[in-house]
């Protein structure tokens, strides 16, 4: 089924300076969860959902980033992602890409774009194994 929604109004992000150089954070936008992670003097997001599984990257809030800060990790399997591109440079889902939310950036401050398409909502494997397991009763 295709995802035809979009996000409907722009949104303040942060300010340039909120973060600290590596640092991430993460935002809930229509019930989809994205991430931020500064680098340099740039802000790079992604919706936060890995490509291999479809399943949020983090287990721990705004930990996005390997144990050195060099490469957004997936805490699941372990895939590397680089923070410019969102390329995925080790792992299983390898050559593979996160999905960018579009930023703009006004006096150093970023804002999610509106009229962007919304991902489908990331897979609570939790709840989709409960689900299983009552379909079987």
């Amino acid at each position: 089924m295709a995802n035809n929604r979009l996000l409907e109004r722009e949104i303040p992000l942060c300010a340039l300076d909120d973060l600290e150089e590596r640092q991430s954070i993460e935002l809930v936008v229509e019930q989809r969860q994205l991430f931020a992670v500064r680098l340099g003097n740039r802000i790079h997001a992604y919706w936060n959902i890995c490509p291999h599984m479809g399943v949020p990257l983090n287990w721990v809030p705004n930990k996005f980033l390997d144990f050195n800060n060099q490469l957004i990790q997936c805490s699941s399997h372990g895939a590397l992602f680089q923070i410019e591109s969102g390329r995925c440079i080790a792992g299983p889902c390898s050559g593979d890409s996160l999905q960018p939310v579009k930023l703009r950036c006004e006096n150093h401050h970023y804002y999610i774009v509106a009229n962007q398409p919304l991902p489908p909502a990331p897979l609570n494997i939790r709840a989709q194994a409960l689900s299983d397991l009552e379909d079987r009763e």
